[in-house]
């Protein structure tokens, strides 16, 4: 008999399992309910939780940590189920106490689940919803990639990415757009688990659903496996009137059948004896079960049977995508079980002193890893330190640093863009054979040819893990780019979807971390595209991902494109981006150092991603030795023309409108010969630098060579405020130009003109300014 196995487990494998189980669904109820009706509360704000939310994944994620993941597995957990996850992590010893008992407070356990602010080692971060699931597909990607250029770890044995995901996730466009970038690249070792609880924030989800799902899975080469009907539910079909009862589940509605769970026992007998009371066997099976017994049969969901959740995981022993669609119950075992309102719902103090008798926990001992429980501490623990999950303790790797060259490549040309230039180095990078270049990867959303990423594509391939010819080649097509596929290639082609590349880059920057080999990801787009992602790209520098984004073209100076390509409001969107240093270079040579600089910055362990605005404006370059201001670039800014201390007005600018600056100047001269010009390359860096040290940062010390009195016009190919703030650093007076509308198709003659940032318009806001 004590060899009997349970979900092909030893039975008291499996009733440690179950103990732990309750355990995780005790100290992640409890955690919430302290820090909403223990702790002191000192502003009056609701702390909040999701109490419901995480008791519907206790059995799944029990099973999952403490039997079936493995060291190198990787898993983004349902934001709300966050709880849960520190409570198992403290139960492994992973997590103190002292974060427990400031969940949800500052400096303790995260409302949901963070890279940068936990402590016990999470692999992705995740909250807004939807993109912790993307993340795991690309993760898988890049695992593979790894893989088949042979830069894992020797000691590394491929992981599973595994996605928690609640089913509401599945509203978010960014999941199906992953899923179909997956299917392209053929992804492996990837398993998304749906906590199908059939509830979502404010309501239930809709019956014909659950169809869709299974379809779109299986269409895009997913093994899908079902956990519906837990042990006991399985059985009852043996009973009289049992396929009976089992068909009236199958067609319960979601709203119906979540309303029943709340109403107990009781009401699921009232409604079956409603609705199939008349058909054979169904009272009989009915008088079978008191109310309680016929609760726990109608709500015996696999996805809360540990049994058929390990057997269920055993189906999946093989490296194709699997996606389980686990029905659950949200609030299981709560007094709030299936209301449709439990999602913010929060146990009463005398709701949870029946809670807690019902797990049999003494006053004192509610933080306790093992009171309460049936199985001994001594077994427990050995359990514990025996899981696989659990067996490395540091989960985080480390690679080593890369060196870009000491020559970077600066190229020249008497008129040139600085996309054009960014391509052309790359080009350069792309001719050599270094760890620097071969550990660079490129990615673009089906705009790699209109970004400059050709040439660079054209030395180093596309990423496939098959091989894939080149139709245009095996016709004698005369093509420029060279199109093939094969393992080698160092480009990821994805589809036009913007969401996708920036959740590539998360995962490609995260590798170091994650696989214990370092990339330098470089990702291209259009500017005005970044917004089509910012949330991606937000969660990608929330978990301090390191990538350089390089967009281009930006601005109205991508005349003929018309508005909807034009941007405006990213110079913003750089500034206030945390984990994202942005710039705009306005020359090849700024170009050049920055890029350099970028390399390191992303592997510095206080650095971050970089963010390159690029034009595609041609432009005569400076003859200079960079190297002389190449500190100042860095920094943010430098003088472009020296001004005298007592001029009355200077010019400060960003980016490719130099080239109207330098027009103006010709005329402002003559009038104000001391006049200076600003460059700023970063207004983000910039700031923060004065925001942190004020009279001593690099622009305080630049505005030191003009006095308190002399007028700043400010000038961008972006929205006007972004310069703006200069005139606080001395208190100078500003007038700033820039683009504040939508712009239209034109060139960049009338759009300049219309939008008044071109020489003109400067002169004039210098001419208006020094009237007022």
């Amino acid at each position: 008999m004590n060899n009997c196995k349970i979900g092909g487990i030893s039975k008291s494998d499996f009733e440690c399992l179950k103990a732990l189980e309750e355990k995780a669904l005790w100290l992640s109820s409890w955690m919430i309910h302290h820090a909403n009706h223990i702790r002191k509360n000192r502003d009056g704000i609701k702390v909040g939780g999701h109490q419901a939310s995480s008791a519907s994944l206790v059995t799944l994620m029990t099973a999952l940590y403490f039997r079936e993941l493995g060291p190198n597995d990787r898993v983004a957990v349902k934001p709300h189920a966050s709880p849960v996850f520190h409570a198992i992590q403290y139960l492994m010893g992973r997590q103190s106490l002292e974060k427990l008992e400031s969940f949800r407070a500052f400096g303790g356990a995260q409302s949901y689940p963070s890279r940068t602010k936990d402590t016990d080692q999470v692999d992705f971060s995740t909250g807004s919803v939807g993109l912790g699931v993307a993340v795991t597909l690309f993760a898988s990607l890049i695992q593979d990639y790894l893989e088949s250029k042979s830069k894992l770890p020797d000691s590394y044995t491929p992981g599973r990415m595994v996605a928690l995901m609640g089913d509401a996730e599945l509203d978010e466009g960014n999941v199906w757009e992953a899923m179909l970038e997956g299917w392209k690249h053929d992804v492996r070792n990837l398993w998304w688990i749906i906590d199908y609880n059939r509830q979502s924030l404010d309501s239930t989800v809709s019956d014909k659903l659950f169809g869709r799902f299974d379809d779109i899975f299986r269409t895009t080469s997913w093994n899908v496996i079902v956990l519906k009907y837990g042990k006991k539910l399985s059985n009852v079909i043996k009973k009289p009137g049992g396929e009976s009862f089992l068909k009236w589940i199958d067609e319960c509605p979601n709203s119906l059948y979540s309303a029943l769970t709340y109403k107990g026992g009781e009401g699921f007998r009232a409604r079956i004896q409603k609705d199939i009371g008349n058909h054979a066997g169904i009272k009989s099976l009915l008088q079978d079960y008191d109310d309680n017994e016929l609760y726990d049969l109608s709500t015996d969901l696999a996805g809360h049977d540990m049994e058929s959740v390990l057997d269920s995981f055993k189906e999946a022993e093989h490296d194709r995508p699997n996606v389980f669609i686990a029905y659950t119950v949200k609030g299981r075992g709560m007094p709030f079980a299936g209301h449709k309102d439990n999602h913010a719902g929060l146990m009463t103090e005398d709701q949870m002193k029946t809670f807690k008798d019902n797990f049999n926990i003494p006053d004192g001992l509610e933080w306790s890893k093992f009171a309460g429980l049936e199985v001994s501490e001594k077994k427990l623990r050995v359990f514990i330190n025996q899981s696989p999950y659990n067996k490395t303790k540091v989960r985080e790797l480390n690679a080593h640093k890369i060196t870009p060259p000491d020559e970077f490549p600066l190229p020249k040309g008497d008129l040139i863009s600085t996309q054009d230039a960014f391509g052309k180095i790359l080009n350069e990078i792309g001719r050599t054979k270094t760890e620097f270049s071969d550990s660079l990867i490129t990615a673009s959303p089906d705009v790699s040819v209109s970004t400059n990423l050709g040439a660079w594509i054209n030395h180093r391939g596309l990423y496939d893990r098959t091989s894939i010819p080149d139709p245009f080649k095996e016709e004698n097509v005369l093509s420029p780019l060279k199109w093939s596929m094969d393992f080698n290639g160092q480009h990821i082609e994805l589809g036009i979807a913007e969401n996708n590349l920036f959740l590539f880059l998360a995962a490609a920057g995260l590798s170091s971390s994650l696989f214990g080999s370092r990339l330098l990801p470089v990702g291209t787009l259009y500017d005005p595209f970044i917004m089509r992602g910012l949330d991606a790209l937000n969660y990608a520098c929330y978990q301090d991902s390191r990538f350089m984004l390089v967009a281009t073209p930006s601005g109205i100076t991508l005349a003929p494109e018309g508005g909807a390509h034009q941007s405006i409001s990213t110079p913003l969107i750089g500034m206030g981006q945390d984990n994202l240093a942005s710039f705009e270079p306005a020359f090849v040579d700024e170009l050049s150092v920055i890029m350099k600089w970028g390399f390191w910055f992303m592997q510095d362990e206080g650095g971050s991603s970089v963010y390159l605005r690029l034009s595609t404006k041609p432009m005569k370059q400076p003859d200079r030795k960079i190297n002389t201001i190449e500190s100042e670039v860095i920094a943010g800014a430098y003088w472009y023309c020296k001004p005298k201390y007592n001029t009355p007005i200077i010019i400060v600018y960003t980016g490719s409108i130099v080239t109207e600056v330098d027009k103006s100047l010709e005329f402002i001269r003559e009038d104000i010969p001391e006049i200076g010009v600003l460059s700023i390359t970063s207004s983000d860096i910039l700031y923060k630098d004065w925001a942190k040290n004020r009279t001593n940062s690099h622009i305080s010390k630049l505005l030191s060579e003009i006095s308190k009195d002399t007028i700043i016009i400010t000038v961008i190919d972006g929205y006007s405020a972004s310069l703006a703030w200069i005139g606080s650093v001395k208190g100078n007076r500003v007038f700033s130009l820039g683009v504040d509308k939508f712009g239209q198709s034109g060139d960049t003659l009338d759009l300049y003109k219309e939008h008044k940032i071109d020489s003109d318009s400067i002169i004039d806001a210098t001419a208006n300014a020094l009237l007022l």
